[in-house]
């Protein structure tokens, strides 16, 4: 049995940038043979990424990478907010933004085999799987090729990111919107792109409020057309109240005209969102994994 030293186990942790412990088992089970404890691991850190893959991951970061009138958005998942903060995490998700940015890939399923640090995107997603433990996705990702000028914003922790594609108008302009839309979250820029399944659900639940009301079926109708009006109001950006409006009535659409201006196109993304996110019942899983030790 070959002695292996502290020496030989952070040479392998420099050559795969595995946890030392996973190192100093390959190294074991590899009699010191450096090459082969390399190959070990090469092969347990891909287990662990198939295992971790069925895992939920509603967390992580939104990354974007800005260059001249071109822009790229990504979200990419883990399953906990401690690994969304993990260095090693974050720049995966900066150069794939960074990636997408330089062209050439379609869509999600296409990025995978992408160039990558000498490898590529999956490669290096296997890989940091193994080394952190956490499944990690590349969930999605938007380009821009803006017609105007690019405006990029991230809020709360990279939970949120926008990019917008302003059409006259200046700097202020830009960062104002691009921070309306984090806040005030707008499903779409006018009533043409709100989905119509979500605007018949709205028109039903106010005909049934209206229709309680007993009053007469015309003015009924006005009712509910108001109510839907107003509520595309609140979910288009033009329609919306500006969030720094200092009367408080005027609409982004009233702000645009005022700096003649106008918005191409705004992409907003919400980590997690759309995504069920797993409760678990953390003392019973302990308990779980308790008993299942002392039945093996």
């Amino acid at each position: 049995m070959a002695d292996i030293t502290a020496g030989m186990v952070k040479e392998l942790r420099e050559k795969t940038d595995a946890p030392m412990m996973e190192c100093k088992k390959a190294l074991t089970e590899a009699d010191g043979d450096m090459a082969k404890a390399e190959e070990i691991l090469r092969v347990k850190l891909g287990s662990k990424a198939s295992k971790a893959a069925s895992r939920v991951t509603a967390e992580g970061i939104v990354a974007i990478h800005v260059d001249g009138a071109k822009a790229a958005m990504v979200e990419v998942n883990c399953e906990t907010d401690f690994v969304a903060k993990n260095d090693d995490f974050l720049a995966f998700s900066k150069d794939v933004a960074a990636l997408v940015c330089a062209g050439g890939v379609a869509d999600v399923a296409g990025l995978a085999g992408a160039p990558l640090a000498g490898s590529t995107v999956e490669a290096v997603r296997t890989a940091l799987v193994g080394k952190i433990g956490e499944n990690i996705s590349v969930r999605r990702f938007t380009i821009l090729n803006a017609k105007g000028k690019v405006f990029s914003y991230i809020h709360g922790g990279a939970k949120i990111g926008v990019l917008i594609d302003l059409v006259g108008g200046d700097e202020q302009l830009g960062r104002d919107l691009a921070m309306h839309i984090a806040a005030s979250k707008p499903k779409s820029l006018d009533s043409s792109g709100v989905d119509p399944a979500l605007i018949e659900t709205e028109r039903r639940i106010a005909t049934e409020k209206a229709a309680e009301s007993g009053k007469p079926a015309d003015i009924v109708a006005k009712m509910v057309e108001g109510t839907v009006q107003k509520f595309l109001k609140e979910v288009t950006l033009l329609g919306q109240v500006f969030v720094k409006a200092e009367d408080g009535k005027q609409t982004i659409e009233q702000l645009l005209k005022a700096k003649g201006a106008s918005i191409h196109s705004f992409t907003l993304y919400i980590v997690g969102e759309g995504i069920e996110k797993r409760s678990d019942d953390f003392a019973a899983e302990v308990a779980a994994q308790v008993a299942a030790a002392r039945a093996a």
